[in-house]
């Protein structure tokens, strides 16, 4: 017998004149739908959304048909945007809330390059506020391509906008002395800069960091942004820091109320503490690219680099570490150099083989 095929509640499957399989929805008080995708395709499951909250009969749609508003709700219940982090949707949301505010009532069709193109124009002091909404548009005018509300996406004829900068300042080892000068051994400012750089989690990842993470002398760290997960040895540096505090709660870094911080709160709280130690331009993701920094400068590979900081790819990583110290790597580079080719040691003298003479 064959078996049957799931479908989604209010969904069955029927043979048409043709006597091919189709799929319908039906439910009482709402309009019946014909699905075009196939059960299990991330289409059919947009399709599904959409005939779940159809509107009754004779009710008035919220929003005028075909304009921003009605394209942002009917992305709100896409499948991409529900399967997406709280934490990511609520980002996605405010971006999305702001554009429909200044042109919601516009319709989606109209939409041309040239728009796209001026509105970034308009934002050139604030380019990765602009290249946001590029992405942000971009998400956009795919699905009301799915949607079947335009044929195609204006946004592939705009360029996202250059960024000069390599981003959060990377600490140096002068700015972690000047950190740890100011916050000592035992205090939670300590605590926080010793389990950002010697574990180069993200500030979301490491608000959560807890004795539950803990198996002998290693982290087991996840990494929620690109679900990789890492075992991060703990240098005694990190132990002394932990050692210091007390351990009446699960999550090593508390408020002052107890509670563990969340990602926001803490990236405010941690920008403080750097600027009362005199050191403005430093932040908490700052100190995940300086751990990559040391990395690179201690002479780690790329991969054993990216096992540390959980990187996905060799780029990421390379782009994270590019602050090492240059002249350092280089000289060491040379050093090498000189080593293979029988210069060492021979005070500036080429070698026999070198010279001709061997």
């Amino acid at each position: 017998m064959a078996r049957r095929r799931w479908l989604p509640d209010n969904v069955t499957a029927f043979k048409d004149k043709m006597g091919r399989t189709r799929y319908r929805f039906r439910k009482v008080g709402l309009p019946q739908y014909l699905f075009r995708h196939e059960p299990g395709t991330p289409e059919f499951m947009d399709e599904y959304q959409a005939a779940r909250t159809a509107s009754l009969p004779g009710e008035k749609p919220r929003f005028a048909p075909g304009t921003f508003h009605a394209l942002v709700d009917a992305y709100y219940k896409s499948v991409k945007f529900t399967r997406m982090k709280p934490s990511s949707q609520k980002m996605r949301q405010n971006a999305l809330e702001r554009f429909r505010t200044k042109h919601g009532d516009k319709e989606v069709r109209f939409l041309e390059a040239r728009h796209i193109d001026k509105w970034m124009a308009d934002m050139i002091a604030t380019p990765h506020a602009a290249n946001d909404l590029r992405k942000m548009l971009n998400v956009l005018m795919k699905h009301a391509i799915l949607l079947g509300w335009r044929k195609e996406n204006p946004v592939d004829a705009v360029e996202a906008l250059r960024i000069d900068s390599d981003g959060y300042h990377c600490w140096t080892e002068d700015e972690i002395a000047q950190y740890e000068a100011r916050w000592p051994i035992g205090s939670r400012e300590r605590l926080a800069m010793a389990l950002l750089l010697y574990t180069g989690l993200r500030r979301s990842d490491m608000v959560k960091l807890g004795r539950q993470h803990r198996s002998g002398a290693h982290f087991v760290l996840r990494h929620e942004k690109n679900k990789s997960d890492t075992k991060v040895r703990i240098l005694p540096q990190l132990a002394e820091a932990l050692d210091a505090m007390p351990d009446r709660h699960m999550t090593y870094l508390v408020t002052e109320r107890g509670k563990p911080f969340e990602s926001a709160s803490f990236g405010n709280w941690f920008r403080q503490r750097c600027n009362d130690a005199g050191l403005p331009q430093c932040s908490a993701h700052g100190l995940r690219k300086a751990m990559s920094r040391r990395l690179a400068e201690s002479g780690a590979t790329t991969l054993e680099g990216r096992a540390v900081t959980g990187h996905k790819t060799d780029a990421m990583f390379a782009h994270y570490a590019a602050s090492a110290n240059r002249e350092r790597l280089a000289d060491e580079a040379m050093e090498k150099v000189a080593g293979r080719i029988g210069l060492a040691n021979q005070n500036g003298k080429p070698s026999r083989k070198e010279s001709g003479n061997g």
